[in-house]
């Protein structure tokens, strides 16, 4: 299934309140509690979802002629 422009804007923001939200968490913690594991992005369509990674993946982005589209 492809993903519209919105589709892919939705996951990124759900994507970035999910890292603040880790963030606050993570600054707002006992120094003696266990730290917070990094939240896993929302899959995107063709996205490999067998190992994570340390780090998370470049996100896809949507095209600037699809941003223009969107936000025109």
């Amino acid at each position: 299934m492809d993903w519209s422009v919105t589709d892919y804007l939705l996951a990124t923001v759900v994507d970035q309140l999910a890292e603040a939200n880790w963030m606050f968490a993570t600054v707002n913690r006992d120094e003696d509690a266990e730290s917070i594991d990094f939240p896993e992005p929302v899959p995107r369509p063709g996205a490999d979802h067998e190992e994570p990674a340390a780090r998370p993946a470049p996100r896809q982005q949507p095209s600037a002629l699809e941003l223009a589209q969107f936000f025109g």
